[in-house]
């Protein structure tokens, strides 16, 4: 039977597990140091602003979050839980309005917050209720806990204006450390790195706490190209800065920027997913225990240097994604957030709900007003700063219910998404979140990591969705693995392939992957490494024989790709390394390896060895993109399946103005072996798995013409009649 790829708005399932978690708008003017210190940050308690009006305030408060019912009937029966969350966001919206003059003005409160300097003082303010005195104290200073205390407004903000030196220059100098120190209602004194803070650095010779540093240089970073046009087709490729060398070390952003990025560019992606760029103190967290929000790494460069990562990029005219870890927190008391103001809470939930029990980390607040603060201007900071195109929002999942996804199979059913296990806050967030960000940057991307298939969740906020534009297609690799580890070839069902891979919501973008750097951390196995383990350290040279296993290996590992690439969403991810079949898996150095660098890189020197068959899937990759480039079929409406002959082990499928042939046989090729097809003119072979540069058998002509017949077939209009080698796919194109 035909099947469409866009399937009606029903369950989705999934069985991932849970894992770890463009114009800008013109810069505002700063207010003077007089202005600032008359008056104090003002938060949920503070007096109404004079100026409430809003872009959008109109808009927000004539819906009720019932739009959704457009594209979804099956939602209808959830109209009161719908409208529950939508009150929920507007409430929030028009409160901060009030309050805070608008979104835009509330979003850029590390404008406010922090270290912020004018032309006569350095201003530092700091939220923390639950401290009794506190006091800026630094290298500027000799530590001294007497000279510079603070004041505290009855919202629980401190505040210092510490006035430059008589010569004009700030009396805090640029790269010296600095930190705030707190007594509590004991007495007892404790320091903690500002919460605000841009930079943080670590000396092992010393400790392995990280120094917060007041970071203020003479030369600000002068950008040299625009954002790009926000790309139709998301070809992303997800990178970590620091494992993109196959040195064993920590890869920095301007190796990153002079090596990486052009290799990026020549494979054919157009945006890149920044990993682990937030501070985070332990490495082997993977970025995910983030301890500075607002610091970008500094174990990879200063902050000038990822200015130019993302600058040159965009140059490049590549989009950047930024990993954005707002799902929760390290635990780490001295160089992070947790107990910041001596409180088990303050930017936290109290007790056991303010922690994750299976990531031992901290739990936002997403219900008070400073915490939003916080987030929201981490948000705007990124995109101001560091020029971001977007973010993918990790751990969406975990924010979304009240049990992380602990323990929770989700079925698909409907049920599942509404009613008490649904964290409101945190959706409340995401919606505040997308909201602010699409009215202030139509051009931004916002991708959410969720596993559950929330139904509208990448639908517009004012639909009553919570506004994502994209989700991660997160059971897809799982569906490759289980075929890998536990069925024979002989038994892929290609109806059950198919349906995976399209079953998604309708109207909801998803960015569908073979595989992540989920799959590549320690204790799994790459896609590569499951095909060919036995024989990656023997047989992937070309002075080898072409053994079984590798030639069943190189051909698979290109199926799987392309067939997810073709119909797994409109938008398509991999993790740097897969495309060229990474033999090894992720282990960051720690205790458990000895500190060991050998598994924290990416040996891209595998393919400059022209000897070696990791270029043949490199080639691949890169001639998916290109062809996706010139036939852009991730943004295209027309998408239809019209085979899966499941004896024959055959998928065919139209996508954009391209029909995709596959053969996952793994002995049997078939002479002009009929495929229904809409178009009428002659077809030609645009792209071929057999082809000697994919490592193919070479069995096909490059030059084939295959005429159409006028004759229906699999309710299509026409057939071409096609020879088809075992285990080899082919795109046709019609002209």
């Amino acid at each position: 039977m035909p099947q469409r790829i866009r399937t009606p708005p029903k369950a989705l399932a999934s069985s991932h597990k849970l894992g770890k978690a463009s114009a800008a708008t013109p810069a505002l003017t700063p207010p003077t140091s007089s202005a600032l210190e008359a008056q104090p940050a003002s938060t949920s308690e503070s007096p109404a602003a004079t100026s409430p009006a809003n872009c959008g305030s109109d808009e927000v408060n004539s819906h009720d979050g019932t739009g959704v019912f457009k594209l979804d009937s099956y939602l209808e029966p959830y109209a009161a839980s719908l409208r529950g969350r939508y009150s929920y966001f507007r409430d929030w919206y028009n409160k901060l309005v009030q309050t805070e003059q608008s979104l835009d003005a509330f979003s850029r409160s590390y404008e406010k917050f922090g270290f912020n300097r004018t032309k006569t003082h350095i201003i530092y303010r700091e939220w923390a209720p639950g401290a009794v005195t506190a006091c800026l104290i630094g290298d500027f200073n000799g530590w001294d806990h007497r000279s510079h205390l603070m004041t505290k407004n009855p919202y629980g903000v401190w505040e210092i204006a510490i006035p430059h030196r008589p010569d004009g220059t700030p009396a805090i100098p640029h790269n010296t450390k600095v930190k705030i120190s707190f007594t509590n209602a004991d007495g007892v004194r404790f320091d903690r790195v500002p919460a605000w803070i841009k930079r943080v650095t670590q000396d092992l010779n010393v400790s392995p706490i990280y120094d917060s540093v007041y970071w203020d240089p003479p030369q600000a970073y002068v950008w040299k190209h625009p954002r790009p046009p926000k790309p139709t087709s998301l070809r992303v490729y997800e990178a970590h800065v620091g494992i993109s060398t196959p040195e064993p070390r920590v890869g920095t952003y301007n190796e990153f920027t002079d090596v990486t990025l052009p290799y990026i560019k020549s494979l054919g992606y157009n945006t890149i997913q920044l990993m682990a760029v937030m501070e985070h103190a332990y490495y082997a967290s993977f970025g995910y225990q983030v301890t500075n929000f607002f610091a970008a790494s500094s174990r990879y460069g200063t902050p000038e240097d990822l200015k130019r990562l993302i600058d040159t990029a965009h140059g490049l005219g590549m989009t950047v994604l930024l990993d954005m870890v707002h799902s929760h927190a390290s635990n780490n008391v001295l160089d992070g957030l947790n107990k910041f103001d001596g409180t088990d809470h303050c930017y936290f939930h109290e007790g056991p709900r303010g922690c994750h029990e299976l990531w031992n980390s901290r739990l936002f607040n997403y219900g008070h007003h400073e915490v939003l603060r916080f987030l929201l201007s981490n948000l705007r900071f990124y995109m101001e700063e560091y020029q971001m195109d977007g973010f993918r929002f990790d751990g969406v999942t975990s924010m979304l219910y009240k049990h992380h996804g602990i323990a929770t199979g989700f079925s698909g059913h409907y049920d599942e998404y509404f009613g008490g296990a649904v964290d409101e806050e945190a959706v409340g967030y995401l919606m505040l979140a997308n909201y602010t960000l699409h009215q202030l940057y139509p051009d931004i991307i916002t991708v959410a990591e969720d596993v559950s298939g929330m139904p509208a969740l990448c639908r517009p906020v004012l639909e009553g969705g919570v506004g994502f534009d994209y989700r991660l297609g997160m059971a897809t690799p799982d569906m490759w693995i289980k075929l890998l580890k536990e069925v024979r070839d002989d038994d892929w069902k290609m109806g059950d392939i198919t349906h995976n891979l399209v079953n998604r919501r309708y109207q909801e973008k998803t960015i569908a992957y073979a595989e992540s750097h989920d799959q590549a951390l320690v204790g799994d196995k790459s896609l590569a490494f499951w095909l060919m383990d036995k024989e990656m350290y023997t047989n992937m040279s070309d002075l080898t024989e072409r053994t079984p296993i590798i030639d069943r290996g190189m051909a698979l590992h290109k199926l799987i790709r392309l067939i997810t690439y073709g119909l797994g969403g409109e938008g398509y991810l991999n993790f740097e390394g897969n495309e060229f079949g990474h033999p090894e898996w992720l282990d960051f150095p720690r205790e458990g390896n000895n500190s060991s660098f050998h598994y924290a890189r990416r040996q891209f020197n595998l393919i400059e060895d022209k000897l070696l068959r990791y270029q043949y899937l490199r080639n691949w990759d890169a001639a998916m993109h290109h062809l996706e480039s010139s036939h852009p079929w991730l943004a295209s409406e027309h998408n239809w399946v019209s085979t899966k002959h499941e004896g024959d082990k055959v998928v065919a499928f139209e996508r954009g103005d391209l029909l995709f042939i596959f053969n996952f046989h793994p002995t049997q090729s078939f002479t002009d072996y009929r495929i229904g097809t809409m178009w009428s003119a002659p077809h030609h072979i645009v792209l071929n798995s057999d082809a000697p540069e994919f490592f193919g058998h070479n069995r096909l002509d490059a030059n084939q013409v295959y005429n159409t017949t006028p004759e229906p077939w699999n309710d299509r209009p026409n057939y071409v009649q096609v020879y088809i080698p075992a285990r080899t796919c082919i795109v046709l194109h019609a002209k």
